[in-house]
């Protein structure tokens, strides 16, 4: 199983393997109602140093939430993320209202809802949005 795949688990225990398998087979990140709303209490936004780190054969990541930083980071940055085939994690999302202006703020991207409590301890990551590349992390 790849990185990706084992991130994914970690990161979303609700995921079956089936559906980690077959990525066409997961739900439309619009339906996830039924996850929020979103909190990660090990995260907040604000302004990510550039950091070196070596995550061999890790598809591209980033973190964004509901705020105002976040929306303008992610269509700022969205044809680029786009380009690096990066997923989203959409870790603190009030309400599906919320969820749609972030998805919409990227439409060619897949964001999906989940605390990212677990990430940020892993990799010591306070702030958000924040870019996660198999060489660090980038805001």
């Amino acid at each position: 199983m790849n990185r990706l795949r084992l991130l994914a688990l970690t990161l979303c225990p609700w995921l079956s393997l089936a559906a980690i398998a077959d990525p066409s087979s997961l739900p439309d990140p619009t339906t996830l109602n039924w996850v929020l709303p979103v909190r990660s209490a090990r995260l907040s936004p604000g302004a990510v140093p550039l950091r070196a780190m070596s995550l061999p054969g890790m598809t591209p990541l980033f973190l964004v939430g509901q705020d105002a930083a976040s929306l303008q980071w992610l269509s700022r940055h969205a044809k680029a993320l786009e380009g690096l085939g990066a997923n989203g994690l959409a870790v603190e999302v009030d309400d599906a209202q919320a969820l749609h202006r972030i998805q919409t703020a990227a439409p060619g991207l897949n964001i999906w809802p989940v605390s990212g409590d677990d990430i940020a301890e892993r990799l010591e990551l306070e702030h958000y949005p924040v870019l996660i590349t198999p060489t660090g992390l980038e805001q």
